[in-house]
């Protein structure tokens, strides 16, 4: 009863997980409208580390000193704030908010690839490769065939994209290196390191005195560093540690219904006839994914 109870939990902050990064492509997109990308992602990781650390105080908790760590750390942003990030802000100054999101979906495949091929600390199972399967069909299900089509203009936005997605995956796998630690010390430590790498290039390369910041794009920088990152990246942490690196990434496939349910809602978007049985095929591929393996007895 405990381990369906724990479970229900894990889940349900894979769903909180999804909505805040869902939403992280469209505070992009408007972010990005009059803040140049690089400034963008300084300020994203700045503000949501500052809030982090803070948070950290108030709990009575201080960052380990160790070198080591900190070592890991800066690895950590780099592979999960520092490139990702500014390679979709990039990208999404020429691409759709919701493109972005479609690409960005494939993370759990390269985690599923790189557990499979080059960790194997995660057994790759049927289950999963259903998953895997499922999740993508339920993707082209959603979505519908012929939005696909706009894959290849701005090739190389879109190629950015899918780096970033790789980024992603790589840093789901190594996120077990933080075992032990509360989930908040990765996620403050990492995005201090993203805010100490990108701050000085912002400076020498945007001069972010001289622009000139809309009301929407200061509103949307604020939103994506408190909630889509801040505290979305406390819930990644300690994902990584219940459910897996592969379960974890799984998230990117709950992001496209979350996104289209968006769009119908706020922008009166329209869904294909074939939605709700994609969307079927991505609930399907997440609990693949993420329930835990039945233990021999």
């Amino acid at each position: 009863m405990d381990r369906k109870t724990n479970m229900a939990t894990e889940l349900a902050l894979l769903l909180v997980l999804s909505t805040l990064w869902g939403a992280s492509y469209t505070f992009i997109k408007i972010g990005v409208e009059t803040i140049p990308p690089v400034t963008l992602i300084a300020a994203r990781t700045l503000i949501a580390g500052a809030v982090l650390v803070a948070v950290l105080r108030m709990r009575g908790l201080k960052l380990p000193a160790d070198r080591q760590v900190w070592g890991r750390f800066l690895f950590q942003a780099c592979l999960n704030s520092v490139v990702p990030f500014t390679l979709i802000a990039w990208a999404e100054q020429t691409t759709d908010a919701g493109l972005a999101t479609i690409l960005n979906s494939t993370s759990p495949i390269f985690a599923f690839l790189l557990t499979a091929q080059i960790t194997r600390h995660e057994a790759v199972t049927g289950r999963k490769l259903f998953g895997v399967a499922a999740g993508l069909i339920g993707i082209c299900l959603i979505v519908g065939i012929e939005t696909l089509g706009g894959v290849g203009h701005e090739l190389w936005a879109q190629l950015a994209i899918v780096a970033a997605t790789i980024c992603y995956a790589g840093a789901a796998i190594f996120g077990k290196n933080f075992r032990g630690l509360d989930p908040m010390m990765p996620a403050a430590g990492s995005l201090i390191c993203g805010a100490v790498i990108l701050i000085p290039i912002s400076l020498v390369v945007d001069r972010p005195w001289t622009l000139s910041v809309s009301a929407g794009s200061a509103y949307a920088l604020l939103a994506l560093s408190v909630f889509s990152t801040a505290l979305a990246f406390v819930i990644y942490f300690r994902l990584v540690q219940t459910v897996g690196s592969v379960g974890t990434t799984a998230q990117a496939y709950l992001r496209v219904p979350i996104g289209v349910a968006i769009g119908v809602l706020f922008l009166g978007e329209t869904l294909s006839s074939t939605a709700w049985v994609g969307l079927a095929c991505v609930v399907a591929g997440v609990v693949a994914m993420t329930l835990p393996a039945r233990k021999q007895g």
